[in-house]
């Protein structure tokens, strides 16, 4: 079941006086164990109602009340979104945390609506249908898409080559031995125990993963990535850079949605399409 866990506001609070390094530091050490035991789903803390705005409805009329709002009881200054297995569970955690405030205080938990509490008034489950259709897009609006290369065996070789050619910082790199959990058997090709089983490095602000793969058959084709650089310059030297070794596609040109655009495949066969962004782009 998911909680809200709601933090009352008080008159220090209220006041926008700030909790201490000791509470802020206690406070932390809680949200950790909350998040380390999977529970948290989010949670912050409010400014006080001086800062607020009310929006009152009547029928189709809206009036705004700026604040501060007298009703301090009524106010709240945080909240956790949690997800628990039962409404003890969350009072055992909310016993556990530090008074959040420097009088005495109350944390109120309020259990969520599930979709399944409206099955009487959506028989045919149209509404749980539509709700279900906005909670999966809401989860994809914070997805990403981050490229993953196989480079069959020259994984450590193209990762030095993109750190010289492209200023490329390596994030993390583990090899198929020192994997905590052991490759399932005849999964790798001979000679492939100790190459790399998963490693991420960042160009600019994009971040690559990469791989040596599991054998040699793999083969980049039908794409390519394109990088962007601010300067006719920058983009002439790195594409000098990683035509070295490799084939040029495109020679750079002008075109008519970049001031400097070309396409080249480097040694290890990945294609690049290297640019400098236009004033429009190509559909703008």
């Amino acid at each position: 079941m998911k909680v809200m866990v709601l933090v009352k506001a008080t008159k220090s609070s209220e006041a926008g006086e700030l909790p201490s390094e000791r509470l802020l530091s206690e406070m932390g050490q809680f949200n950790e164990q909350l998040i380390r035991a999977g529970i948290m789903k989010a949670g912050e803390g409010l400014k006080p109602s001086s800062e607020a705005k009310r929006v009152h409805f009547r029928d189709s009329d809206r009036s705004v009340t700026d604040g501060p709002f007298a009703e301090t009881k009524e106010l709240i200054a945080g909240f956790w979104l949690w997800e628990v297995a039962s409404m003890q569970e969350a009072i055992d955690w909310v016993k556990r945390c530090p008074n959040p405030m420097r009088e005495d205080s109350d944390i109120e938990i309020r259990p969520l609506y599930e979709i399944e509490d409206f099955a009487a008034h959506d028989p045919q489950g149209t509404i749980r249908e539509h709700e279900r259709s906005l909670q999966r897009r809401l989860a994809l609006s914070a997805a990403t898409v981050e490229p993953y290369l196989f480079f069959s065996g020259r994984c450590e070789e193209a990762l030095t080559f993109y750190q010289q050619a492209l200023g490329a910082t390596i994030v993390m790199k583990m090899r198929f031995d020192e994997s905590p959990d052991p490759v399932p058997a005849g999964m790798l090709q001979a000679g492939f125990e100790h190459k790399i089983m998963h490693a991420s490095f960042t160009i600019g602000k994009t971040t690559i993963m990469a791989s040596d793969g599991c054998d040699e058959q793999s083969r980049f084709a039908g794409f390519r990535l394109t990088l962007s650089v601010p300067t006719a310059a920058a983009a002439d030297s790195t594409f000098a850079e990683l035509a070295t070794g490799g084939k040029v596609d495109m020679p750079l040109t002008e075109t008519f949605w970049s001031p400097r655009y070309g396409m080249v495949t480097d040694r290890f066969g990945v294609g690049w399409m290297v640019m400098v962004p236009g004033e429009t782009s190509c559909g703008g």
